[in-house]
């Protein structure tokens, strides 16, 4: 028996209805669910403060309690700046400059910010301010400080934008930067209390901000933004040294730097020995 040969054109057409299946098959197949993605905007400038930015909350007692936090010098002159609510209602108040050793630090806060600025008698190298350079998601960050009262430092990449929302003493709704938790000192393990008030440093070693929270479950770090220790600055009428130059900082060699900052006290503990 001999069946009737196939037009050409009947042949070509079925070799490109299998060809179209077999795109169609592997295009549905490599339909999976995305791995989760970098950095939303990573390398894009960060805008401006909205009042539209997610908002975070932040309940403050009533009643200040004695508190330890980190400070940092901008003035050989005896300039500090720290986190407000490390200081917030102290009524005596020391930098740390050896063991068991402090000198007096007077505060000065401004009531629309989470930024305060300590002054002593005598000062230690300050390190530069870097408050007016651009700001881009994906930038990285260092803090080091005390966390839970120990020498210890952090690493970050700025996220973006959030506004954060203080309940309690001093009630005010002001933007913050937030930033994802990359790294941290071995074995530091738990929350980075004592770590609020330190400097967020570039990989140039200079100041964009200050570190005031974080949140641990979600492995997130929030700071003030430029805009506010500006506004500091200005309202105590403190100037920082114009002068001061800072260390290149990288993963590899954050810790030493850390190190060399305590050590030279240009990064300090702050005591809130006395509350009103």
């Amino acid at each position: 028996m001999h069946f009737p040969r196939l037009p050409d054109w009947l042949v070509y057409a079925a070799v490109v209805l299998a060809l179209l299946i077999a795109a169609i098959g592997r295009q549905e197949r490599a339909d999976a669910p995305p791995a989760p993605p970098p950095v939303a905007g990573d390398g894009q400038p960060l805008g401006p403060a909205s009042p539209f930015d997610p908002q975070v909350v932040v309940d403050v007692p009533g009643q200040a309690e004695p508190g330890v936090g980190t400070a940092f010098s901008i003035s050989e002159t005896g300039v500090w700046i720290t986190a407000r609510h490390v200081v917030d209602g102290c009524t005596q108040t020391a930098i740390l400059v050896g063991d068991g050793r402090g000198v007096e630090a007077h505060v000065r806060i401004d009531p629309r910010g989470e930024a305060a600025i300590l002054t002593t008698e005598g000062g230690a190298p300050p390190l530069p301010l870097g408050l007016n350079l651009p700001l881009h998601r994906g930038d990285r960050a260092f803090h080091p400080g005390f966390p839970q009262g120990e020498p210890g430092e952090a690493t970050s990449r700025l996220l973006g934008r959030e506004n954060l929302e203080v309940r309690g003493r001093g009630a005010r709704t002001e933007p913050v930067l937030v930033w994802a938790e990359t790294g941290r000192t071995d074995g530091l393990e738990g929350t980075l209390a004592g770590l609020s008030g330190s400097p967020v440093l570039d990989g140039s070693g200079r100041v964009v901000g200050v570190t005031v929270a974080e949140s641990p479950r979600r492995g997130r770090i929030y700071t003030t933004s430029p805009e506010t220790v500006v506004a500091a600055l200005t309202a105590t009428r403190q100037h920082p040294d114009k002068f001061a130059l800072g260390e290149p900082i990288t993963t590899d060699n954050y810790g030493r730097v850390a190190d060399t900052l305590r050590r030279d006290l240009r990064v300090a503990q702050v005591i809130c020995l006395r509350t009103s």
